[in-house]
């Protein structure tokens, strides 16, 4: 379900103007989802999926860990890339009931 709701992510944030620079980027702590630049701001993009609401909205499950680890692995892939010279910011893309006929898409920008 995680892979399907980042193809869904993927397209949404593309009909929203974002240009997707890399998908399951890993670094040597963590993995960020989604890389994408939305005008000059360099948006890193964590994507919570859910089957439903049962258990709480898709973003609240980014705890401190996951944002530490986010943050760390945004670093290297600035250094790896030689991206220093641009804004950067934390996104959560919610996506809740995944290919269903009631399927959400919630983008959250500078969730942290």
């Amino acid at each position: 379900m995680g892979r399907l709701g980042e193809r869904i992510a993927c397209r949404y944030l593309m009909k929203q103007g974002f240009d997707i620079l890399a998908r399951r980027f890993q670094a040597r702590r963590g993995e960020i989802d989604l890389v994408a630049f939305e005008g000059n701001i360099l948006a890193f993009i964590e994507v919570k999926t859910r089957a439903s609401r049962g258990y709480g909205a898709p973003w609240e499950f980014v705890g401190w860990e996951k944002q530490q680890s986010l943050q760390t692995a945004a670093n290297e892939f600035i250094v790896r890339h030689d991206l220093g010279q641009y804004t950067y910011r934390f996104d959560v893309v919610s996506v809740i009931a995944p290919g269903q006929k009631d399927q959400e898409i919630a983008l959250y920008r500078n969730a942290f």
